[in-house]
């Protein structure tokens, strides 16, 4: 992070890292972080419109993920005006497979956060949903790939 962001720079970094702790930990709370009207994008889900969409969203892993943790030293966080973008990886567990970004297709991230009056206003997040690799119909460049 370099030493010419502002104050308020500094600030959206703290809610994009608290945002990334409570989802971790599977925190209601994360949502007090939200706007009520928040926008939520997720791949094959779509658009949530409501804070409360961000649930709706997660249910969509019910009884399949196990677990994921964002891998906070991969983290990048680029601020810009309103928003916030933050470029990582993630590891977990779905299905009884495990996934780890960098070393297996899932597992990289890119968040586009846009704040509103301290608090997140839109959260589009930009990653393959086939955690695990295992939709290898379309994997199309051959078997020795780098992650």
């Amino acid at each position: 992070m370099a030493n010419d962001t502002s104050s308020n720079d500094q600030e959206k970094i703290k809610i994009g890292r608290e945002y990334f702790s409570r989802a971790d930990q599977g925190r209601p709370d994360i949502l007090e972080l939200l706007h009520e009207d928040a926008e939520i994008y997720f791949p094959k889900f779509g658009f949530g419109f409501g804070r409360q969409s961000l649930f709706e969203m997660i249910k969509g892993f019910e009884g399949a993920l196990e677990y994921i943790r964002h891998d906070y030293d991969s983290l990048t966080f680029i601020p810009s005006g309103d928003y916030l973008i933050v470029e990582g990886t993630s590891h977990g567990k779905m299905s009884g497979k495990s996934w780890a970004g960098g070393k297996t297709p899932g597992g990289r991230f890119c968040n586009v956060f846009k704040f509103r009056d301290g608090r997140i206003a839109s959260v589009h997040i930009y990653l393959d949903p086939d955690y695990t690799g295992e939709d290898e119909a379309r994997f199309r460049w051959g078997k020795n790939r780098h992650w």
